[in-house]
């Protein structure tokens, strides 16, 4: 397993978790669980591929994609009665989610030989894709149409990405330095209650 594979299922991991944790907060059956962590872990990067042309979707060839949500989602559902944070285990792992799959984007916008605005656009969609089929099949505005800082972390991240990879770094550095970018931008500014402008009606 690469890398980058493998960086791609933590990240997925991190994502559906995330999913079956608002499930939770939702009081949804497991099922319903699964159906969000599902949702939310592989609706970026199915979408992305899809894309990109690569198809069937890579989660559609790779059994490990399924069995890590599934054992995301049993994880959440055995432990839930103990976890009395969800809240904040929720936007940490959610947060965790956004900046690895803005790496695993913007990685594979680069492979297929797509220019920087290109590779900005694919980060931006692997990493928030998921997570706005997930908010509203869950009844919720999706993040990203919010006023939190969310796709726009995704965005900076992407610009690392491509910052650091003019400048040779080796691609794991790569991995956590964009990741790392994102998931410290959307935490600060939910901690300090940072949010984009609204427009005034």
């Amino acid at each position: 397993m690469s890398f980058i594979h493998f960086f791609d299922l933590l990240g997925t991991f991190a994502f559906a978790i995330s999913g079956a944790l608002l499930g939770v907060k939702k009081r949804m059956d497991i099922y319903g669980l699964f159906v969000l962590a599902l949702a939310v872990a592989m609706g970026g990067g199915t979408i992305r591929d899809v894309m990109l042309g690569s198809t069937p979707p890579l989660v559609l060839k790779d059994p490990r994609y399924l069995l890590v949500v599934v054992f995301a989602v049993l994880l959440v559902a055995y432990f839930n009665s103990g976890v009395r944070r969800r809240g904040e285990y929720l936007t940490v792992a959610d947060a965790i989610g956004l900046g690895i799959f803005t790496f695993i984007g913007a990685s594979k916008g680069l492979s297929a030989g797509l220019d920087w605005y290109g590779i900005l656009l694919i980060a931006v969609l692997t990493s928030t894709g998921g997570g706005m089929i997930k908010d509203l099949l869950a009844g919720e505005i999706p993040l990203v149409l919010r006023k939190e800082v969310y796709a726009s972390a995704s965005l900076v991240g992407g610009v690392v990405f491509l910052g650091l990879n003019a400048m040779g770094v080796h691609s794991g550095l790569n991995a956590f330095g964009t990741s790392l970018v994102v998931i410290g931008i959307r935490l600060f500014t939910l901690r300090a209650s940072l949010n984009l402008p609204r427009a005034r009606l």
